[in-house]
């Protein structure tokens, strides 16, 4: 291995800890060499990343791109310069919303055409569980190089991706145990949902409080139930995402107790936001599930301590400013989904930080955890001897005011406008190649970003 460029500072985090180090590149690889003392490090081109922390890139394993078909309402290059921003090296590309769904191998073609024409970082992709396909093409997909598979439990809110029934989940997740591929599931029920729909009937549409009752926790914690108990029944891997009821954290301890392989993630929205402080008529804050009460917030931080909760991605999901009925302010039409890629680590961090969360805890979250559930882990989310060089260079003490005009991605949304936030992003590596530097404008003419295939 020829190294040709390294990376020192005096705050590097490795799986070992925290503390000087030289980090040596190889770019023809892209690959870490060696990870030395400060005073090994070889007379090739360096990054002194001073007292900026030096951190393995971000992997944010739940992104909605929606390229191709709806590029409307974003595309892969507007999300991976928010990415590369935000100083997120590898996502996962949620297979919904774009047209067609990555649900077959056509749809997987369309969507690489996409992807190899724009990303300025490393994307993976997720196959889509649907009714048409619980039984057929999903080993097809695993052997083409999907890292995993998504499937609604209730409407996704596209009509072209179903959501599936208690049976064809069960075949689906018997089907991918026997290829050893975890699903990814959006877990609220129908029922549920629709008895809140019916309590939130005459209520005023521009008040949180009635999108709120429209969407119960018993949703989330019927569906996670039934997902346990598939899972134990099929021996499959389930991940459920984006949690927001904590009344279902007992759900996974028993998961824990009983070694299912049931996981879980919550989002950056979920930790920052309380159902109390949110203005009515501010359809920004819309997602589903929904953001609920400040209690269960800090519930929801308590189960990251436990380790309930293992991982933070941001379930990035974009919309044009019309879906999201911003003048009108009605949350009962408007589109769910927040737009949070380049803010997840300086949200989760602002949060994190007040209430006696490390750096370290920030790694943990956002870099290993989700790496090892896309089976990354060796290639991507830490600072090791043969990853892949991603690496963010970090200042977690400067603060920040966020403004929406400045931020990368395409529809300019966020419930995060006007929000002070800690921690920047200075610079962002991809495979040792800088993709992002603070100050300096993207150049259109390089895109590093490739297809990351399962192994």
């Amino acid at each position: 291995m020829a190294v040709d460029l390294v990376v020192r500072g005096q705050r590097v985090f490795t799986p070992r800890g925290e503390g000087p180090a030289a980090i040596h590149i190889d770019r023809s690889r892209g690959t870490i060499a060696a990870v030395t003392a400060i005073e090994a490090a070889p007379p090739v081109e360096t990054i002194d990343a001073g007292s900026l922390c030096v951190l393995p890139g971000l992997v944010d394993t739940h992104v909605h791109i929606n390229d191709p078909g709806r590029t409307d309402w974003e595309g892969f290059e507007t999300a991976t310069r928010a990415a590369a921003a935000g100083g997120v090296t590898t996502l996962v590309d949620m297979p919904l919303n774009s047209i067609p769904p990555t649900t077959t191998l056509g749809g997987l073609q369309e969507k690489l055409a996409a992807l190899e024409a724009k990303a300025r970082v490393d994307v993976a992709l997720c196959g889509g569980l649907v009714p048409a396909n619980a039984q057929g093409e999903l080993a097809e997909l695993f052997k083409e190089g999907v890292l995993a598979y998504k499937c609604f439990l209730a409407e996704s809110g596209v009509a072209e991706f179903s959501h599936v029934q208690e049976d064809e989940l069960r075949a689906g997740m018997r089907a991918l145990a026997k290829i050893d591929a975890p699903l990814f599931v959006h877990a609220e029920l129908p029922a549920p949902l629709a008895e809140g729909e019916r309590a939130a009937m005459g209520l005023d549409p521009r008040k949180y409080a009635t999108y709120l009752a429209s969407r119960p926790r018993r949703a989330e914690d019927a569906a996670i139930e039934l997902v346990l108990r598939i899972a134990q029944e099929t021996g499959a891997r389930a991940h459920i995402v984006h949690l927001s009821s904590s009344d279902a954290l007992g759900l996974f301890r028993k998961a824990r107790d009983s070694r299912t392989a049931l996981t879980v993630e919550t989002c950056p929205h979920y930790l920052t936001f309380a159902s109390e402080e949110i203005p009515d008529g501010d359809t920004a804050y819309k997602c589903a599930p929904p953001i609920r009460e400040r209690n269960n917030r800090e519930k929801l931080w308590d189960a990251l301590r436990e380790g309930l909760i293992d991982q933070v991605v941001t379930d990035h999901s974009p919309s044009t400013v019309e879906l999201k009925c911003s003048g009108s302010g009605d949350f009962m039409k408007a589109w769910g989904g927040i737009s949070s890629l380049q803010l997840g680590l300086a949200a989760v961090w602002t949060a994190a930080q007040s209430r006696g969360r490390s750096i370290r805890d920030l790694v943990e979250w956002m870099s290993v955890a989700p790496a090892r559930l896309a089976g990354l882990s060796g290639r991507k989310g830490a600072i090791v001897v043969g990853a892949d060089a991603d690496l963010v260079l970090w200042d977690p003490d400067a603060a920040f005011e966020v403004d929406v005009a400045t931020l990368e991605h395409k529809n300019k949304v966020s419930p995060y406008h006007g929000r002070s936030l800690k921690g920047v992003t200075h610079r962002t590596l991809l495979r040792g190649r800088t993709v992002y530097r603070r100050g300096t404008p993207f150049d259109d003419a390089v895109r590093h970003g490739r297809w990351v295939r399962r192994v």
